[in-house]
């Protein structure tokens, strides 16, 4: 039979042209080389959607994996982020201090410059004991 050989790449009904016009049969016969045109379509884009398919699924799976980078990274920025501000608390209480016992100077030296020397011995006693409680 003239119909029943139908290849995927060549999808046009093989019936002769006369019998596909003039024949009662012959129109059974287009009409189901007509269906295996359509299902050789339809498998087709089928193959073409498992195609896309697959290439979706993995740009998904790099986007997940970029995700996770991202993520990585942002929770070391993070950790980053909170030592950095523990240091800058440290440097500013440190700035602080050094600033407190640079005026403690300042004033140990206006005292003895005035001859105020018990206010100088007092202020130099103060400076003494904040020093050794930093260094405990």
């Amino acid at each position: 039979m003239y119909g029943t050989s139908l290849s995927r790449r060549n999808w046009k009904c093989k019936l002769p042209l006369a019998t596909r016009m003039h024949s009662k049969t012959s129109w059974g016969e287009a009409n189901r080389c007509q269906k295996k045109r359509k299902l050789t379509n339809l498998h087709s884009r089928m193959k073409i959607l498992r195609v896309e398919m697959e290439e979706i699924s993995k740009e998904q799976k790099n986007i997940k994996e970029g995700q996770r980078q991202v993520r990585e990274k942002f929770e070391a920025i993070e950790l980053e982020c909170g030592k950095l501000r523990k240091e800058t608390i440290l440097v500013t209480q440190q700035s602080v201090s050094t600033q407190f016992r640079l005026a403690l100077m300042f004033q140990i030296l206006k005292a003895r410059e005035n001859h105020d020397f018990a206010k100088a011995s007092q202020l130099t006693c103060f400076l003494r004991e904040l020093i050794a409680r930093e260094n405990k």
